[in-house]
C-alpha cells in the first residue's frame, strides 16, 4: 500500500489571449494583484492556430505566457480559474470578451490546465471546474497527448513550458 503524502507545490501558469496588445499590461498588474508577483513573462506571440475564437476576438489574435513566483498547491487550481473568470468578465464589451485567460500549471511531469468545459479526457475538480494533463514531460521536453490542443503543441509554447518548468526545478530545490 501507497502512503499518502502531500503533494509537492506547483508553477502556476496562464495563457493570455486578446487583440488588444495594451490589455496584456493591464492583465498582468491585474493578475499580481490578486495572486502575487509574476517571474516570467513571454514575449507577445501570434495566435493563429484556431479559428474558434474569431466571432468574439476577432482576428490578429496575440497571446503570452507568464508563470508566478510563488508556487501553489496544485488542488488549488480551481480557484485561480474562478479569479480569471472574473477578471475575463470585467473586460466584456458588448457581450464578448476582450480577453481570455487560461491558468495551468506545471510540474516535473506534466502542464495540467483548468477549464469549464467537461470532455472525456477531463477531470472535474470542484465549482465547476474541471482539468486535463495537455502535456507531459518525457525525453527532456514536453510531449503532446492526442487531446493538446494545436498550439500547446507548437515548438515556440514548448520551448516556454521547459523554461518555466527549469525556474520550477530550481524552486524546488530552495
Amino acid at each position: 500500500m501507497g502512503q499518502i503524502h502531500k503533494p509537492l507545490p506547483v508553477k502556476l501558469i496562464m495563457s493570455i489571449f486578446t487583440q488588444k496588445d495594451a490589455l496584456f499590461n493591464v492583465a498582468e498588474k491585474a493578475l499580481a494583484k490578486k495572486i502575487g508577483p509574476i517571474d516570467f513573462s513571454s514575449q507577445i506571440l501570434s495566435f493563429n492556430q484556431t479559428q474558434y475564437y474569431k466571432d468574439e476576438f476577432g482576428d490578429n489574435l496575440k497571446r503570452k505566457i507568464i508563470s508566478f513566483r510563488k508556487l501553489i498547491p496544485p488542488d488549488n487550481l480551481w480557484r485561480i480559474k474562478t479569479i480569471t473568470n472574473g477578471l475575463e468578465n470585467k473586460f466584456l464589451q458588448d457581450k464578448k470578451r476582450q480577453l481570455n485567460i487560461d491558468p495551468g500549471y506545471i510540474t516535473q511531469a506534466n502542464l495540467i490546465l483548468a477549464t469549464t468545459k467537461d470532455y472525456s479526457h477531463r477531470i472535474y475538480i470542484k465549482k465547476g471546474i474541471f482539468e486535463e494533463v495537455t502535456l507531459i514531460f518525457k525525453n527532456k521536453t514536453f510531449t503532446a497527448l492526442p487531446w493538446t490542443y494545436p498550439d500547446y503543441q507548437s515548438k515556440e509554447l514548448i520551448d516556454i513550458f521547459v523554461q518555466i518548468r527549469d525556474i520550477l526545478i530550481l524552486q524546488l530545490k530552495k
